[in-house]
């Protein structure tokens, strides 16, 4: 475990590839950088998705597959997410930045009766992408290099059915596909020996689920108020992490550091492990106008599992996240002032994370906010436009020579919505 913790404190400042998914030096643990997995629409407002029931017809949940009794239109999403981290740890003093974009969202969804609805969506989940090196010389003058990498992407893809029981309660189920492969590498080199000590671990995860989902929804059809309350849980892991472990040495025939000779198996293992994503669970409520405004609050928790890293178990603990937030949509039917049809977003979370690094918990809390910028053809039953978020958040501590992580995370989107497949009236 001596290998784990050095990391926590040597990360910063070695990071390659800078357009990588992954930015997070608390990435080189476990299944990597955990993405939130939402939209930028429950993004913008904390995350706050559980008892979010859009009064939107274009607009469809996947967290909670319940909140989808007003969805009437087919929706096209593309959504795309720019990373930009700002670390620093009291070990020598260090600070770092790093960068990066990619594609975190598709889905399409779309209404196959007036009580039953559709979702198709993928997501990256998690990943690594980190090159560590790490030199410092010995008494009796050898030089030690640790050398730590790590890559691969795990991603999601979600199928999601809502059912509309009655004009109040909705239910529904997703089914999560995980995919992917994720590789660690720990070199110890010593200058007076001619040969590498590697330490790899590869993980090829294949995972499938369920997210169960009922929502309550009751309108006060006097003041057009509305009380949401939701509730989501996700169990059933059906497949296993297969996770290969191999402890050899070596030494290498080319400069990049790549193509292995001689290589001797010290040790090699393999285990089975279905407890990658264990039971989690979601609560929220929440209140509003009709076509004007929303606030709703969250509670999310997630079950600790054991994770094979480096030839070790590693034991992440219980966990969970607090969220707030809202909308707010001046007058949807003000033609004469655009910022008037504009939707505005706000949040704020607190993640106790299930992460623990020499006795201190690796937290994070945040506030975001976004705007939904609709098209000029947009009115309130057909909701399409241009999806902004940004967060701001911080992530780590400095005690114990550990990393805080600052971040801006910037989200651009859009949501194209119609009503596809209308009948002709007239020939």
């Amino acid at each position: 475990m001596k290998k784990i913790f050095v990391l926590s404190f040597i990360s910063v400042g070695y990071f390659l590839n800078a357009q990588s998914l992954s930015n997070s030096p608390y990435a080189t643990y476990g299944i990597g950088d955990v993405k939130y997995d939402n939209t930028i629409e429950t993004a913008s407002m904390g995350g706050i998705s559980t008892a979010y029931v859009s009064d939107f017809t274009s607009s469809f949940n996947f967290a909670n597959p319940a909140n989808n009794a007003n969805f009437e239109l087919t929706s096209i999403k593309l959504e795309a997410t720019n990373e930009n981290n700002y670390f620093k740890t009291n070990y020598n003093d260090t600070k770092s930045t790093k960068h990066s974009t990619y594609l975190s969202n598709i889905s399409l969804a779309f209404p196959i009766s007036s009580k039953i609805k559709m979702g198709i969506s993928y997501q990256p989940y998690s990943s690594k992408s980190y090159d560590i090196l790490h030199s410092e010389t010995l008494s009796d003058g050898t030089t030690v290099a640790n050398r730590f990498k790590g890559s691969g992407t795990l991603n999601t893809a979600q199928v999601a059915l809502s059912y509309k029981i009655s004009p109040a309660f909705s239910a529904g189920v997703r089914a999560n596909l995980y995919f992917g492969n994720l590789y660690d590498l720990n070199e110890l080199a010593y200058s007076n020996a001619e040969l590498i000590n590697g330490y790899e671990t590869k993980n090829s995860i294949k995972n499938f689920n369920f997210t169960l989902g009922a929502s309550y929804q009751n309108i006060n059809p006097s003041t057009d108020h509305k009380l949401t309350i939701g509730a989501t849980t996700t169990f059933g892991n059906t497949s296993n992490m297969s996770t290969q472990y191999t402890n050899s040495t070596y030494f290498y025939t080319d400069a990049a550091g790549e193509a292995k000779s001689n290589e001797s198996i010290i040790e090699q293992k393999s285990i089975n492990s279905k407890n990658l994503l264990p039971l989690q669970a979601s609560v929220g409520v929440g209140y509003g106008d009709e076509n004007h405004w929303f606030v709703s609050g969250q509670v999310d928790y997630k079950k600790g599992e054991s994770i094979a890293y480096f030839g070790n178990t590693l034991d992440l603990q219980d966990s969970y996240r607090i969220a707030a937030g809202g909308w707010y949509l001046p007058n949807a039917n003000n033609f004469r002032s655009y910022f008037s049809r504009v939707v505005y977003r706000y949040g704020a979370f607190y993640e106790k994370g299930s992460l623990k690094i020499a006795g201190t918990n690796i937290n994070k809390f945040g506030i975001s906010a976004g705007v939904l910028l609709p098209f000029k053809t947009s009115s309130i039953t057909r909701m399409s436009g241009l999806e902004l978020g940004v967060e701001l958040g911080k992530r780590g501590t400095l005690d114990n020579n550990l990393i805080n992580q600052n971040y801006i995370n910037l989200r651009v989107g859009f949501n194209f919505a119609d009503k596809w497949f209308r009948k002709t009236l007239y020939n």
